[in-house]
């Protein structure tokens, strides 16, 4: 007889505009129950000891870099039908558009709520959902706002970088490839190059000490192109913290691009804005202004549920919580 433990871990699995979210609806009580002040307590405590779920959702073998996983939770707030917690293959987001896209479209399938109108909590705050018919969901976002403008950037390989800051529920740094000589196209086929150019950005803010107004860390990295006739009024390259980038068009970063084009009075209330990934998926947008140039986004688009699993954990599997440097550190 096998002398090994098992334990699971149930999921459902979606994409967004191609970009998947993973949600796990039976975290422990602990974490997902009601006795939690906050989704930032609740993040402390997922991240401080039961890291492992993260790990071995997103890493492979289960998982992929791209992956975006969500931990469905009790909302804290009675208004709210549900709280998550977003994670990736490095660490935890503060909020996330299309895996709250996906998520709405989750609680659908699961029978938890109905088409209309609800209200989410996430780390970075409450909101706003309505699922209307085919998938197609309309995130309220929380407020956004452009930090700083025009920041110039000594990156090593492409010389000066010119972009913004902004906050969009995750902290920006957004470029357009006209603002940079050597900056590659936003294209398919330049995937690779793109990756390498933002994380060359990133690693450039790091090094010189540039975050966002709270101090965080400015960990995404948006590259902005001519956009696709036809199809949208901008195209986008979005690198998240992991190195991995965004198979959609972003939705934070979209909430971001939306309240630099505010500020630049480019966009105004109402207007709709559709931004295009690099695979030319397309989020419709639109915003309502707040005070002291802030903005709400209100964003639009379709996620499909593609998967419903058990993942089975066993304790003597060496990759049990998934492949990384720790892995190969205990080998």
């Amino acid at each position: 007889m096998n002398n090994f433990r098992y334990m699971h871990l149930s999921i459902i699995d979606s994409h967004t505009g191609g970009e998947p979210t993973r949600v796990v609806i039976d975290g422990p009580e602990e974490v997902t129950g009601i006795n939690v002040e906050s989704m930032a307590q609740r993040r402390d405590l997922l991240a401080g000891k039961y890291d492992w779920i993260r790990k071995s959702c997103v890493n492979e073998p289960r998982g992929h870099e791209a992956m975006v996983g969500a931990l469905l939770c009790q909302p804290s707030d009675p208004d709210c039908v549900a709280g998550v917690i977003f994670f990736n293959n490095v660490g935890y987001l503060h909020s996330c558009i299309h895996g709250t896209i996906g998520l709405a479209v989750t609680l659908l399938h699961m029978g938890k709520i109905q088409h209309g109108k609800h209200r989410i909590e996430t780390i970075a705050g409450v909101v706003g959902v309505e699922i209307c018919e085919k998938g197609r969901v309309t995130v309220t976002n929380v407020p956004s706002y452009r930090y700083r403008k025009g920041v110039e950037l000594v990156v090593p390989g492409y010389g000066q970088v010119t972009g913004d800051i902004a906050w969009g529920g995750n902290w920006f740094f957004l470029t357009k490839v006209s603002d940079s000589a050597d900056a590659p196209t936003v294209r398919y086929e330049n995937i690779r190059a793109l990756t390498d150019y933002g994380a060359a950005i990133s690693q450039a803010l790091a090094d010189q000490n540039i975050t966002g107004d709270d101090g965080g860390k400015v960990d995404h990295i948006e590259i902005f192109d001519q956009p696709t006739e036809g199809v949208s009024d901008s195209r986008s390259f979005v690198l998240c913290p992991g190195m991995e980038y965004d198979r959609s068009p972003c939705g934070t970063g979209t909430s971001a691009k939306l309240a630099c084009l505010y500020a630049d009075g480019e966009l105004e209330s109402g207007q709709v804005w559709r931004q295009a990934s690099v695979l030319n998926t397309v989020f419709e947008c639109q915003l309502e202004p707040l005070d002291n140039g802030r903005i709400t986004p209100i964003i639009t688009s379709s996620a499909y549920v593609n998967g419903e699993t058990t993942l089975i954990i066993q304790d003597d599997d060496p990759f049990r919580h998934g492949i990384s440097s720790a892995s190969f550190s205990q080998h």
